[in-house]
């Protein structure tokens, strides 16, 4: 099984030309006896498992095999934890995996509890055995390898990637069965056929797979027009504004904007941060912008505010700007208008620089 699948396709040229390498050991090579036994009947009733010496000293063999590489060992079974892209990443950046493929009712708990590294499952399905779940396991790892796919882009934009759907994808003819591509994508136009893919691609998560946009990381999918709002009534709160802009700029922001009461403050803010625009008012502001989703951020829960997953949603249903708006002073944002969103569900007392920068890791996520 695996000599064919290391010799074709993808893999197999990621193999040819070096990119990655991969050892087959055979498992009977280390069974006991004249018919190399290599499993017993399980206490207290039930099928047969591998037994535990007989993995050992297959481990060690892999292990030997290249002694100066740091081994993590992975076994694909039924009770491991449901494998994600993350965690296909996570591997892809280890010096050696190795995957043990199991038979028959599993491995002896006492091997897997001392020298595996890490359970996974592919699904809540039982197979025959973990040979699938590892070639799916290779797979996955070698498109990430730089040099494997063609095209890094493609990697990137793939599902799962950012932790959303795939966009629909068409090809020639144009039109078939009645069917007609979208018309955007016949249009040559860049922008707008990137702005359509992340737009259908984000309809798409939300209707079929809402449970992925809790580790999505959905700035991409959003308007290129995404701004925070910071709003400060004296001189003392300046110490918590620090790294304001260097925070836009990670999450790929607009420039900042600072809400400063009065004309002195006004005055003192724009010496200290030339890179945010200040304004007095924010009223002003979000009246002169048709259509523009205002997130007022709290520590804590308030009544009528939203999980920031449902803020997630929000921000993904919407076809427009959006401003995430802030304050030292949390009573001022509750008598302006907009959405509330809350990080925790208490309210805890942190830096106002630390909470804009938890906000943002969980209403947009950065890869």
């Amino acid at each position: 099984m695996f000599d064919n699948f290391l010799h074709v396709s993808i893999p197999g040229r990621a193999v040819t030309g070096g990119l990655i390498s991969a050892d087959i050991i055979n498992f009977r090579d280390f069974g006991k006896g004249n018919y190399k036994q290599l499993d017993d009947y399980a206490f207290g009733s039930g099928g047969m498992l591998f037994a535990a010496p007989q993995l050992k000293a297959a481990l060690d063999s892999a292990v030997k095999n290249h002694e100066s590489l740091k081994p993590f060992v992975i076994y694909p079974s039924p009770q491991g934890a449901l494998i994600t892209q993350e965690i296909i990443e996570t591997l892809s950046h280890k010096e050696h995996v190795i995957i043990i493929c199991g038979h028959y009712e599993g491995i002896d708990e006492r091997f897997t509890e001392r020298y595996v590294d890490l359970e996974v499952s592919v699904g809540d399905c039982v197979l025959t055995g973990g040979e699938i779940p590892a070639m799916m396991i290779i797979d996955s790892m070698s498109r990430l390898v730089p040099g494997v796919v063609g095209k890094s882009k493609a990697v990137i934009e793939d599902s799962f990637y950012r932790g959303m759907l795939d966009n629909p994808n068409y090809t020639r003819p144009a039109m078939w069965e009645g069917l007609e591509v979208p018309e955007v994508l016949l249009s040559g136009n860049a922008g707008e056929i990137t702005h359509w893919r992340r737009r259908v691609a984000s309809q798409r998560t939300l209707t079929r797979r809402p449970d992925l946009i809790s580790r999505a990381s959905i700035r991409e999918y959003l308007s290129d027009s995404v701004n925070i709002a910071v709003m400060i009534e004296s001189e003392s709160e300046n110490a918590n504004l620090d790294g304001l802009y260097e925070l836009s700029r990670a999450y790929d922001l607009g420039r900042p904007y600072i809400i400063a009461g009065n004309h002195e403050l006004r005055t003192s803010m724009k010496a200290k941060y030339p890179e945010a625009k200040i304004l007095g008012s924010i009223k002003r502001m979000c009246e002169e912008k048709e259509n523009l989703l205002v997130i007022k951020v709290f520590a804590g829960a308030r009544v009528n505010s939203n999980h920031s997953l449902e803020i997630k949603r929000m921000c993904l249903e919407h076809d427009g700007e959006i401003l995430f708006l802030f304050a030292e002073n949390e009573k001022k944002l509750e008598v302006l208008n907009g959405i509330s969103g809350y990080i925790y569900g208490r309210d805890i007392n942190i830096p106002l620089n630390i909470k804009i920068g938890i906000a943002l890791d969980k209403f947009l996520g950065k890869r």
